[in-house]
């Protein structure tokens, strides 16, 4: 660990996440981009329940996840830091203030009214707080193949499409 690691490091993860709407977590599986809200010194999820985002297998309290976080303009990494996980008790004091400011960047959730209930009763608050930054990231890529869904695709294309498509740039 250099000395910019040690100084820049905590500074460097605390803004870099707070500007970036998502992050990559790792837990023991393959990584996920999940939204999160900074609050407090962590980084804080909402997870695992109807309509709500995946976590990465792994992500359990007392376990340690890696954490990468992306330039929100150019989408390239920034830092990469290793965190550990807790997961508040529903209703508690931090468990309150974390939803709190989670409930105010969940878009389009079809229950605004009820969100918190159904976050205490069917979901997961997790809490990564920070242990070590790393600024000197690895020369790969990162890239993965896409993790299994079953989203589809729509039909093949119809087969006169691309006349009607070279007739309307005649045009």
């Amino acid at each position: 660990m250099t000395a910019a690691d040690t100084l820049l490091g905590p500074a460097l993860v605390e803004e870099a996440t707070k500007k970036s709407g998502l992050i990559w977590v790792r837990g023991t599986g393959p990584a996920r981009a999940l939204w999160h809200v900074w609050h407090e010194g962590a980084a804080h999820l909402v997870g695992d329940g109807p309509g709500e985002q995946p976590f990465p297998a792994g992500l359990t309290d007392g376990a340690t996840a890696e954490v990468t976080v992306r330039s929100k303009d150019k989408g390239g990494r920034l830092v990469a830091w290793s965190a550990s996980v807790t997961e508040p008790t529903p209703h508690s004091k931090e468990w309150e203030a974390a939803v709190a400011e989670l409930k105010g960047k969940r878009l389009n959730a079809p229950d605004a009214e009820r969100m918190t209930e159904r976050w205490a009763r069917e979901c997961r608050i997790v809490r990564l707080t920070p242990r070590d930054a790393r600024t000197e990231l690895p020369d790969t890529s990162g890239a993965a193949a896409p993790l299994p869904t079953p989203a589809t695709t729509r039909l093949p294309v119809p087969a006169g499409l691309p006349r009607l498509l070279k007739r309307s740039l005649r045009k």
